[in-house]
């Protein structure tokens, strides 16, 4: 028996946020000065460093708990199991349910259990809980949900990446052009088809690393606002994955006798377009390979960085044949990678 990924849903709102809707945004510097470019220099920097064009958010009357729900509904469908067969519901998010209107976090009950709910699932041995771990959150939900299936504590588990950062952001910092919203989820089970997962790696660095991405003070400081929005060292972040995460990348392939020439598609979390970039060429450097063309399919340009939804989103959306010029066929080897807050970086090696 193999552990595959069986099913796989996406949720992507409908509201759409394009870069000229930041035109009339006040910018400032961390030290609280006033950015000295113009914001059409601004947004066209912006774009041509992380590739984004525009980004999606939710509807306001939606939550994070929401969009995990939809994925959810979808992913469950399209495996074609009984949701009442699940062992484990797995919600790797990183702020809970921010309503609209405010910005505290809500994670009583946890999102988990609000997904169980809103799926009218009776059985009280489906497992429902909350994963932190950064970006990297739903590579670090399947990695525990095989745990759970390869000691038999679980035979079925649906793992959920889902986030409204568009409830968290500074107006007032150009990241915040960053970051979007959006919901990814998988099943996961045993199954006697060929393939499944492989081999994995996860780590945290916190020693230096730790605050890179963290809760801050708006960079407007004419204004009376209290509140917390994330905030990154996005320099310290940019060095620190080029520098650790391909490595983590080849730990996850030299743990098995696959060669870096078997991959045929890499899916890394959609942060950043040139960074991403840059961590794939650098993996192939260290296996003295050059990088194929098709090799890294992305969704950063249209949909934005949605944190823990990206990679599960993406891979959704190439199964469904909606990344052009990009496909997933039988046998083949999939290499998963991630990097976050904590920070922590993770991989898994899959043959679909």
């Amino acid at each position: 028996m193999n552990i595959k990924i069986t099913g796989t849903g996406s949720y992507i709102p409908n509201e759409i946020e394009r870069n000229e809707d930041f035109s009339t945004h006040q910018f400032f510097n961390g030290n609280g000065t006033k950015i000295e470019y113009s914001n059409d220099v601004i947004i066209d920097k912006f774009k041509n460093i992380t590739g984004i064009e525009e980004r999606r958010y939710a509807s306001t009357n939606q939550n994070t708990s929401d969009l995990a729900f939809l994925s959810a509904q979808k992913a469950i469908k399209n495996a074609g199991i009984d949701p009442e067969t699940l062992d484990y519901i797995i919600v790797a998010h990183n702020f809970g349910d921010v309503d609209n209107n405010s910005s505290q976090t809500d994670t009583v009950p946890s999102l988990a259990a609000r997904v169980k709910h809103k799926l009218r699932i009776k059985n009280p041995y489906c497992v429902a809980y909350d994963l932190l771990f950064g970006c990297p959150g739903w590579i670090e939900g399947i990695i525990q949900a095989q745990s759970f299936i390869k000691s038999n504590m679980a035979k079925k588990c649906l793992v959920i990446g889902a986030e409204t950062l568009s409830r968290v952001i500074d107006e007032h910092d150009r990241d915040s052009m960053i970051y979007s919203d959006g919901a990814g989820a998988s099943i996961i089970e045993t199954t006697k088809d060929a393939g499944g997962i492989i081999s994995n790696i996860s780590a945290s660095y916190t020693l230096e690393e730790s605050n890179f991405l963290f809760f801050g003070n708006t960079y407007n400081s004419n204004t009376n606002d209290t509140n917390k929005y994330i905030k990154m060292y996005g320099r310290k972040i940019y060095e620190f994955a080029l520098n650790h995460v391909p490595k983590a990348m080849k730990v996850c392939l030299d743990q098995t006798n696959y060669h870096i020439t078997d991959i045929k598609k890499i899916l890394i979390h959609q942060a950043n377009e040139k960074m991403d970039e840059a961590i794939v060429n650098r993996f192939y450097r260290l296996h003295n390979e050059k990088v194929p063309n098709d090799i890294m399919p992305m969704s950063i340009r249209k949909l934005g960085n949605s944190s823990v939804a990206t990679i599960p989103t993406l891979y959704d959306l190439i199964l469904k044949g909606e990344i052009k010029n990009h496909s997933i066929n039988k046998g083949d080897i999939l290499l998963f990678a991630s990097v976050g807050a904590g920070m922590n970086i993770n991989a898994f090696l899959y043959q679909y």
